[in-house]
């Protein structure tokens, strides 16, 4: 057995905590039977994100029974880590789970549907005990460090998203077809670049929100198993320096023949990477020699630098792609490559996606003329302050009634020490709702919900777990609709309306 399996199978959902968090039953004030938090992106490198990934986290982990076996070593475990401090209120409450509450964390979380895109500051899930009882109450912050974890796929799929609109917008005005390119445009090179297979799962998935293309095949397995779809992602043949160099120095223009002869197929899409030696050299020389069999092959050839400047080889190669195989002009003025299109994939970021497409448009080269990849960038290259995670206690029910929970941290000038304001991590307090109105969302508290559906505002946050049984499950197709670009539903309410 592996290590995470045996860790799984001996410790169960409530063995993945911190470590402070076995003493914290014990600490909650008297009387308490009833507890809520939530999770916002406080802000951080966007102004919106794109909710995903609860969905996977609660398939792989909340839907499984735990026992009393299981309670015993975390028992064991945590005496043991604690200097052999016995915190009876932890095993009361996980007992509690296995005898009255058949092995599952008597839970409801509510979430707005996963692909959803909601300005940062706004409540994205709650989480709170389905029952009265001041044995299990506390397990609502006990979990947070396992439910916290949706901040990665939370943060790709708003990197990836905003990358989109970048490169849609660059394709609306370059490209006859945006929507029909703007699927492939960025591809994801990361499952090597992460730290474990469910980050490369989780991270994977959630970059295919936004986009069709992708080599980390666990993250395509994860979105089609826990999003209900037959394939989420796709690929094309491509070769690598290791199946490049294995012809030697001299063998660039033998791989290529190779690669002409197994992929170059009428609509076929291949690509070969150009910068084992030396990138001007395979470009004007090594390419021009496959001119007359890529036109009469039908298929499309993929360049791919791998060093040099991220900004300016990409743009060089498509002005020397230009003068040896030609292009046309397409419907809006743009050049359009013949047969041949370029890819960057060493090294970029969000600015760097801006910068090419913006040398590019400059010169009238459609963006059709180049994709992107992006690897560790897309899926490690953060943190839970990209946008600035956090999961906070807000309600807590004692003695019949809800009392507000919430921090308010003073700021104080570090030289004078005198208060300045308050945090930006004051937390959110009352039991909370998500609304919107078509245009705005806003984080209410449940008793003002009335008030606001009356004018016209809709609640948002669905019940997606409720003690052991997954009540929400979204399909892959349901979660790329939610994400749609603005630009995208603009466009594609115009082509119905056309149609009608």
């Amino acid at each position: 057995m592996s290590i995470l399996n045996e860790i799984r199978e001996t410790y169960g959902v409530a063995g993945d905590t911190d470590s402070y968090k076995f003493s914290h039953p014990a600490q909650y004030v008297e009387g308490a039977d009833k507890l809520m938090s939530y999770i916002e992106s406080r802000g951080g490198d966007y102004k919106e994100v794109v909710f995903f990934g609860l969905q996977l986290i609660l398939k792989e982990y909340f839907l499984e029974r735990m026992t009393h076996k299981q309670v015993d070593n975390i028992i064991a475990f945590q005496r043991e880590h604690l200097f052999g401090v016995e915190i009876d209120k932890l095993e009361v409450a996980l007992r509690a789970v296995v005898d009255d509450y058949d092995g599952y964390m008597p839970l409801r979380i509510k979430a707005v549907q996963e692909g959803t895109v909601v300005p940062t500051g706004n409540v994205l899930v709650t989480v709170e005990t389905t029952v009265e009882d001041p044995r299990v109450f506390s397990l609502v912050t006990y979990m947070e460090t396992k439910l916290m974890r949706l901040w990665s796929p939370t943060t790709v799929a708003t990197t990836s998203y905003h990358i989109k609109k970048i490169i849609y917008n660059a394709l609306k005005r370059t490209a006859d077809d945006a929507d029909a390119e703007i699927g492939f445009k960025l591809h994801d090179f990361g499952s090597r670049g992460v730290s474990s297979l469910e980050t490369a799962a989780f991270a994977g998935a959630a970059h295919l929100v936004n986009f069709l293309g992708s080599d980390t095949t666990v993250g395509i397995m994860a979105a089609n198993i826990g999003y209900n779809t037959q394939m989420a992602g796709y690929s094309i043949p491509a070769t690598e320096h290791s199946t490049t160099t294995s012809f030697g120095r001299h063998g660039e223009e033998a791989l290529v023949q190779r690669m002409f002869d197994n992929f170059a197929k009428p609509g076929a899409i291949f690509a070969t990477v150009a910068d084992s030696y030396d990138i001007m050299n395979f470009v004007e020389t090594i390419a021009p020699k496959f001119k007359k069999q890529l036109r009469e092959s039908g298929a499309t050839w993929v360049i791919r630098p791998d060093s040099g400047d991220a900004v300016e080889t990409p743009v060089e190669l498509v002005r020397r792609l230009s003068r040896i195989f030609g292009f046309t002009y397409n419907k809006k003025g743009f050049k359009v490559l013949d047969g041949v299109r370029v890819i960057q994939g060493d090294g970029i970021d969000i600015n760097d996606v801006r910068a090419i497409v913006e040398k590019l448009e400059a010169e009238q080269f459609s963006i059709s003329n180049i994709a992107f990849g992006m690897g560790g960038g897309l899926l490690q290259k953060n943190n839970r302050d990209t946008l600035k995670f956090a999961m906070k206690a807000c309600a807590v029910h004692v003695d019949g009634v809800w009392h507000d929970v919430y921090k308010d941290p003073t700021i104080y000038d570090a030289t004078s020490w005198k208060p300045l304001a308050s945090s930006f991590k004051k937390s959110k307090a009352g039991r909370l709702e998500l609304l919107y109105n078509g245009t705005d969302y806003k984080t209410v508290r449940v008793e003002e919900v009335a008030e606001y559906v009356a004018d016209g505002y809709k609640a948002m946050l669905e019940t997606v777990y409720d003690h052991g049984k997954l009540v929400r499950d979204m399909n892959f197709e349901q979660v790329r609709e939610n994400a749609k670009l603005p630009e995208e539903r603009v466009h594609t309410a115009k082509v119905e309306s056309e149609v009608a």
